[in-house]
């Protein structure tokens, strides 16, 4: 990556919320404290389902992952993130950059399948009951978390060496608080038009996709419910389904905005506000949407709290 004049760029500089200028120090301990939150909850829901037996099920299964995925995810970005606040020259070398990109796009993309994977567990639960132990055995269960880190894999590297191949001259400002594809393929200076063409082929397979077979695989489960449950029943599918619902579309609907962008140059500061969203605030919701709501993760949790007391 050479600038006009041929010399070599060594850093990108991330502006990230820059222009709030004093504001950062709330925003520093805002996120902070939702990392942290994110690395307790989620290390719990770890722990927990690999302590007790009864927490075996395929179900449970696929939310160790996610906890893994999402603690993953935000250290990819997070750690950083806070050091940058704290730094006048949040300059980072173009092989750090390659790096985040990569372990961003990995994380990012494996859990987008295994949310669909766990929105297939639920439809088969209820749907195809009968079916289920068939359906979700032990192989199935591990073959969708290996095929979900398998495509995450695949396509980060694929996609980021695609775009750090491309010539880079002059500016080296990334408008954002990461290494973002969309931000730093806004400061190549040859043609793009490839690369934004497969930043929306990206989005298209592993956002809206995913998202639309998730919403069918419960548009299924409550025709199933409706027709079958009782009035008790109803409202505990109800309960559940809204529940995952809302996480889903928070993740799904705000990394949608932020890249189904009409051209990479389209990156500006008002869209960090949707990557901040599903990039940290939506993993710290995944203890309390998906497990510490659960009655039986709770029970776990009051019988080994009494037991060691």
């Amino acid at each position: 990556m050479d600038d006009a004049n041929g010399t070599a760029v060594t850093e990108f500089i991330l502006l990230g919320f820059s222009y709030l200028g004093a504001y950062q120090s709330a925003l520093f301990w805002g996120v902070l404290l939702v990392y942290l939150v994110t690395l307790l909850g989620n290390s719990l829901i770890i722990t927990v389902t690999l302590l007790d037996s009864a927490l075996s099920t395929p179900m449970y299964f696929f939310l160790r992952h996610l906890s893994v995925i999402e603690i993953l995810y935000t250290t990819t970005i997070v750690p950083r993130m806070l050091t940058d606040f704290l730094c006048s020259h949040p300059a980072m070398s173009p092989a750090s950059c390659f790096t985040q990109m990569y372990f961003f796009a990995l994380f990012g993309i494996a859990e987008c399948c295994l949310l669909t994977a766990m929105a297939y567990d639920r439809y088969a639960a209820i749907c195809q009951l009968l079916h289920y132990a068939m359906l979700m055995n032990q192989q199935v269960c591990v073959g969708m978390v290996g095929a979900s880190y398998l495509m995450g894999i695949r396509t980060g590297t694929t996609n980021s060496i695609c775009i750090f191949t491309l010539p880079f001259h002059g500016t080296n400002l990334v408008h954002h608080f990461i290494c973002d594809n969309l931000a730093v393929l806004s400061l190549a200076s040859g043609d793009t038009f490839w690369g934004e063409i497969g930043n929306l082929v990206l989005t298209i397979l592993f956002s809206m996709i995913p998202f639309a077979l998730i919403l069918f695989s419960y548009v299924r489960i409550l025709i199933t419910i409706l027709g079958v449950a009782s009035a008790q029943g109803r409202q505990k599918v109800f309960s559940t389904c809204s529940s995952h619902l809302l996480v889903v579309t928070l993740f799904f609907g705000s990394a949608t905005i932020a890249y189904m962008q009409p051209g990479a140059s389209a990156t500006q500061d008002k869209d960090q506000t949707f990557s901040l969203f599903y990039t940290v605030v939506t993993p710290m919701l995944n203890p309390f949407i998906y497990t510490l709501r659960n009655k039986e993760v709770m029970g776990v949790l009051r019988r080994k709290v009494t037991k060691d007391l």
